[in-house]
């Protein structure tokens, strides 16, 4: 069993909602991103989602565009967020995803990129970029590297759709919850519980609700209807907006204490 479906069992045991963090590998700096990533599980995030950095990225609003930019200025590649993710694999226990463009996975060879992966202590991959009939290169060689693949599904998703991918998911269902681009829009449970509660009727795996989070009240409304919530583009945002890279980790911490204890309160 992964670490990421233990994390997921406990969590349900405890009737508690997952809580997954996207950060941008190297951005601002590769040590500055580890002591972010440690920062928040020791914060109360549940998974950890590292973006690796890539020149066009195709769902990602402004403010994670201008993170990858950051990242890939301050020298992150491939080579370098693996050896993040080992140094800081030494440390926690946390669930970590990688979510990577379909481009990058192939220039260091599919293969490779998931042993390597699985081997620096990766537990699930998401390919933003891969729908699920395009995905077949991709999920036996992360199978057979013992990683959880993770798709997405959407409000426009129809109901096959919604089943295709069900398929393909290990460790949780990325459900995106307003169509475009990352942090462009606010969600609300109207907008979206019923969808999800569709794809819960689908999915083995647990529906995890991302794009569009931001505030705690939206993240707790959100946990009621989904198995979790991935915040995005308002946690990038924070360590953007951080007077100094060393004030960072602080502000990331405080603002994941306060969507945990809200998701927390019943």
């Amino acid at each position: 069993m992964s670490r990421i479906t233990d994390t997921m069992n406990k969590l349900r045991t405890e009737r508690k909602s997952a809580l997954a963090i996207f950060l941008t590998g190297g951005d601002p700096s590769i040590s500055a991103s580890k002591n972010l990533i440690l920062a928040a599980a020791k914060a109360g995030a549940d998974i950890i989602e590292i973006g690796i950095p890539f020149s066009d990225p195709l769902a990602d609003g402004p403010v994670i565009q201008r993170s990858f930019l950051r990242a890939i200025k301050a020298g992150a590649n491939v080579t370098a967020i693996l050896k993040l993710v080992e140094s800081v694999r030494k440390e926690i226990e946390t669930p970590i995803v990688f979510m990577v463009a379909t481009t990058l996975v192939i220039n260091h060879g599919v293969g490779k990129f998931m042993k390597d992966s699985a081997k620096a202590g990766v537990d699930g991959i998401i390919l933003p970029d891969a729908p699920p009939e395009e995905a077949d290169e991709f999920i036996p060689a992360a199978r057979a590297a013992g990683l959880d693949t993770i798709f997405l599904a959407a409000p426009t998703s129809t109901p096959q759709r919604l089943k295709s991918v069900a398929r393909l998911c290990t460790g949780f269902m990325y459900y995106i919850n307003v169509s475009g681009v990352t942090g462009d829009k606010s969600a609300t449970v109207a907008d979206v519980g019923a969808q999800i509660r569709k794809a819960k009727k689908v999915s083995k795996a647990p529906v995890m609700a991302g794009f569009g989070v931001k505030t705690p009240e939206q993240a707790k409304a959100l946990s009621k209807v989904a198995d979790g919530v991935i915040i995005g583009s308002a946690a990038v945002d924070i360590v953007a907006s951080a007077k100094n890279q060393s004030a960072a980790p602080e502000a990331l911490a405080r603002y994941i204490r306060s969507v945990r204890k809200a998701m927390d309160s019943h």
